[in-house]
């Protein structure tokens, strides 16, 4: 158990990453996914995982991955930066800037139990060589498995935020540590983490960032460094499947292209007529006509946006797609019974 002490100046900055790390959920989902009795969970992500590591040149490049870090437990903290988040090639800068006495000593304690071998130490010791495989196996790996289910793990990331925001003002805070996670427990002024190791750390004094995602693996992460917000990585449900029964009825009620709009739009959290038509692969004159059918029904709300017209789904619109923020937000844990009938997957 980790415990956090976290004192005023941590409390009042609170806050969520408003996006995924690609690099970061690409390292935690790829150990992740090496566990069977998880990665039932997104069957389709475990299929690309197995692919991409059974043979051809993907599976030259990823092997780098499954030897230099553990098969489960606590990556180094370097490999999972707070820095990077706009792209691959950012997050891979900020794994390349740690220092290295910083890579030598993450590395040699996550390879406690490992055995020591020419590649392993060449990593500890931050050769560059060595870096630049890794981030080539990083890029394969992220391209070949996440990328194209990446749209679904950000909408379900922002659909998180969404409720968590929502507990935060109804309840405060302790509501909001009280529903990220069962392994989250606020008993104030401490926070207590079931992670990957034990301890009792103070503060740092510039806030807590909170980051759902579907591929944090079993239990949260944190992330503890000087000058810096202490980061907190907890596991959110799985997105659901598309093409269930209620998605299809929507497709009938509203027309197919009408509804991919309304999802698109509650995807993104809001859209000018420009980037909506692009979204969707529409033409501009199209994306206007069904934006206009769709805020004559209510379901979303249109304003101007300087010299654009920036379209948000409404409460309404939120729940005709059963996936808003109400539908989100009532989503709780499931219990090891419930687990047993299967969670929801991706595609």
């Amino acid at each position: 158990m980790l415990r956090l002490r976290l004192g005023p100046a941590d409390l009042c900055r609170v806050r969520f990453g408003d996006r995924l790390h690609p690099v970061g959920t690409a390292l935690l989902a790829g150990q992740w996914l090496r566990d069977p009795t998880v990665a039932v969970m997104a069957p389709a992500l475990a299929e690309r995982a197995a692919a991409v590591e059974g043979a051809g040149d993907a599976q030259a490049a990823t092997a780098i991955l499954r030897h230099l870090l553990p098969d489960r437990g606590r990556l180094p903290d370097f490999v999972t930066p707070l820095d990077g988040l706009e792209s691959v090639a950012a997050g891979l800068e900020a794994i390349r800037a740690a220092p290295a006495r910083r890579v030598r000593a993450e590395v040699t304690e996550s390879y406690a139990d490992a055995a020591a071998t020419p590649l392993r130490r060449r990593f500890a010791a931050a050769d560059p060589e060595v870096l630049d495989l890794f981030g080539q196996a990083v890029r394969t790996w992220f391209d070949v498995v996440l990328a194209p289910h990446w749209p679904d793990l950000v909408s379900t990331h922002r659909q998180q935020v969404t409720c968590a925001s929502q507990r935060l003002a109804l309840h405060g805070l302790a509501g909001l540590f009280g529903g990220l996670h069962p392994a989250i427990r606020w008993r104030e002024p401490v926070l207590e983490v079931r992670t990957w190791w034990d301890g009792e750390l103070s503060g740092t004094g510039h806030g807590i960032l909170l980051l759902p995602t579907p591929l944090a693996g079993p239990r949260p992460r944190v992330l503890v460094e000087p000058g810096r917000p202490i980061l907190l990585v907890y596991p959110a449900p799985m997105p659901h499947r598309p093409g269930t029964a209620a998605g299809d009825s929507l497709g009938r009620l509203l027309g197919t292209t009408r509804a991919l709009v309304l999802r698109r739009l509650a995807d993104e959290g809001g859209l000018s007529t420009t980037t909506l038509s692009r979204a969707v692969g529409i033409s501009l004159s199209s994306a206007s006509e069904h934006a206009t059918a769709l805020r004559e029904a209510g379901l979303i709300a249109s304003e101007r946006d300087g010299g654009a017209v920036r379209h948000h789904v409404t409460p309404l619109g939120a729940g005709v797609l059963g996936a808003g923020p109400g539908a989100a937000c009532s989503e709780a844990w499931p219990s090891a019974g419930q687990a047993a009938g299967g969670p929801p997957v991706l595609p």
